[in-house]
C-alpha cells in the first residue's frame, strides 16, 4: 500500500509541477482548438506540434529572419525600380523599329 500511495504522489507533484508551468492550460487550449476544427486535420499530431510551435523554429531566430526578409524586399523594391529606370534610359538609345535597320 505504501508503493501505491508513493506513486500517487509522485504523479500530484508531477501534475502540479505541469500546471504550474502552464502546461496544462496550453495543452488544454490546443486540444479545445483541435476539437473545434469544423474539418479535423488528417494528422493530429501535425496540427499539436504546429499550434504548440514544435515545429518551427525559436522565437529569436524568427525575429532575425523577418528582419532579414524586410531588408531583402526592400532591396528587391529598389532593383525593380532601378531596372525600370535602366530599360527606359537604354529605350531611348535604341532604334524605335526595326524597319529603319533594313532600309
Amino acid at each position: 500500500m505504501a508503493h501505491y500511495k508513493a506513486a500517487d504522489s509522485k504523479r500530484e507533484q508531477f501534475r502540479r509541477y505541469l500546471e504550474k508551468a502552464g502546461v496544462l492550460d496550453t495543452l488544454t487550449k490546443v486540444l479545445v482548438a483541435l476539437y473545434e476544427e469544423p474539418e479535423k486535420p488528417n494528422n493530429a499530431l501535425d496540427f499539436l506540434k504546429h499550434h504548440l510551435g514544435a515545429s518551427g523554429p525559436e522565437t529569436p531566430d524568427v525575429e532575425v529572419l523577418r528582419l532579414e526578409l524586410a531588408e531583402l524586399k526592400q532591396k528587391y523594391e529598389l532593383t525593380l525600380e532601378e531596372n525600370r529606370e535602366l530599360k527606359a534610359k537604354l529605350a531611348e538609345y535604341e532604334p524605335v523599329s526595326e524597319d529603319k535597320h533594313s532600309e
